[in-house]
């Protein structure tokens, strides 16, 4: 915006410069000649009396005089054709000031003024004196040099002041630009000080107001998520109370650890919403450790649905770049999609193993298959949330991976979840 405020201003100064100078110039030019002639005929004039009664040698003597002292060549032309002064030729101007009309014309040296004298005996005599082309020029080369350095000088002042100007608008609007990228990276406390034209003060006080507005409905659906704590710890209660009640000692421990898993992750869900920060340390889990206990924790339900379950699991550690919640929380979506897209009875399979330097976490089933555009977030065509492989496909991109949904070959669906290495930790 500088750059071309700075153009414009400088196209405008040079357009006015011009309309402006170039007449000046013409102007200069043409007083310096009219000076020049004025003194000229002046001189002329002078001569008047002498060339009008005295005797050739006086008029000779007085034309000598007068072209020494003005640097000119005069002329002196007798009735008789006696050539006074500077010898000259018969001009055209000659000839017909000799017919007693007194003119100024041009030359090829320059300018002649003639002027006839009556009153001879002998008959009309004609002064001319040449006027060269360098003192009808006279100091106007100086002028426009003067006058081009002062359009040039105008033309930089205009520059100077339209990059003063333009700056005033470009740092409010640079300001704005760093405080709305701030907000884009989370930075909510992020606020721009108003400066500038009025309009750019208005749309930084939207900015501001943006922001805050921004604050106050994150600051609420926070602190709607925590009191979902209070609202799940009645019946995650009474589920314990239900466990404790069941006869058999492993069905009451399975269904207590896993009431004790769901709050912790609903509680890290909460903590996690109203405390937002960027970790200290890269994320990392085992996925051999995590996945293995969430196939048990499955193969259990997959039991009583009479579901065969064909497990290929590598031996740990298998170290990724993603926390061992999410992980968690991905592997649940993945095996409860089986559970919840397909019929009882329905085989399926899990395999992890590494593969090009990532793990690889395959779920497959035998089913009717998956509808495409199903791993976008919340798509289903089951009537679940459509969420499940949306957090997978969530905890992939963390661990820099990926998340693939295939057709098996034989029908049925297979959910590839890729994940990287974890990151190096920042240096200190």
């Amino acid at each position: 915006m500088r750059a071309r405020l700075a153009l414009l201003v400088a196209a405008v100064s040079v357009l006015t410069l011009i309309a402006f100078l170039v007449p000046l110039a013409l102007l200069v030019r043409t007083v310096a000649e009219d000076r020049a002639t004025v003194r000229a005929t002046a001189d002329a004039q002078s001569l008047v009396p002498v060339v009008g009664t005295a005797d050739a040698a006086t008029i000779r003597l007085t034309v000598e005089q007068l072209a020494a002292d003005s640097g000119r060549p005069v002329s002196v032309f007798l009735p008789d054709g006696t050539v006074l002064g500077a010898q000259t030729p018969r001009t055209p101007a000659v000839a017909l000031a000799a017919r007693g009309q007194s003119l100024t014309g041009e030359s090829a040296a320059g300018r002649e003024v003639v002027i006839a004298v009556q009153g001879r005996a002998d008959g009309t005599g004609v002064i001319r004196i040449a006027v060269p082309q360098h003192e009808l020029t006279a100091g106007v080369t100086r002028a426009w040099l003067v006058l081009a350095l002062l359009g040039v000088i105008l033309v930089l002042i205009g520059l100077l002041v339209a990059d003063r100007l333009a700056r005033t608008l470009v740092r409010p609007i640079s300001d704005l630009s760093a405080v709305s990228h701030r907000l884009a990276n989370a930075e909510l406390d992020a606020r721009v000080t108003p400066a500038g034209p009025p309009e750019l003060r208005e749309v930084a006080g939207a900015l501001n107001h943006l922001a805050t507005r921004i604050q106050v409905l994150l600051v609420q659906e926070r602190e709607q998520v925590a009191d979902l704590s209070h609202q799940l710890r009645t019946p995650l209660t009474a589920l314990r109370l239900e466990a404790e009640s069941l006869h058999d000692p492993d069905d009451a421990a399975r269904i207590t650890a896993a009431a004790d898993g769901l709050e912790r992750a609903v509680t890290g869900l909460i903590r996690q919403a109203r405390w937002r920060h960027a970790p200290a340390q890269p994320a990392t889990s085992d996925a051999a450790t995590i996945v293995a206990d969430r196939v048990a924790f499955w193969s259990v339900l997959a039991e009583d649905t009479g579901r065969a379950v064909t497990l290929d699991l590598t031996p740990g550690p298998l170290p990724v770049g993603v926390a061992a919640d999410n992980l968690t929380a991905a592997a649940d979506a993945l095996l409860g999609n089986v559970f919840a897209h397909t019929p009882d009875g329905t085989p399926f399979a899990v395999r992890l193993a590494r593969e090009a330097g990532e793990v690889v976490l395959t779920v497959a089933d035998e089913g009717p298959g998956m509808p495409a555009g199903a791993i976008r977030r919340g798509a289903s065509a089951a009537g679940s949330t459509g969420l499940g492989l949306d957090i997978a496909r969530r905890a992939a991109q963390a661990a820099g991976g990926r998340l693939e949904l295939r057709a098996g070959p034989g029908g049925g669906a297979h959910v590839l979840l890729r994940l990287g290495p974890p990151a190096s930790p920042p240096d200190a």
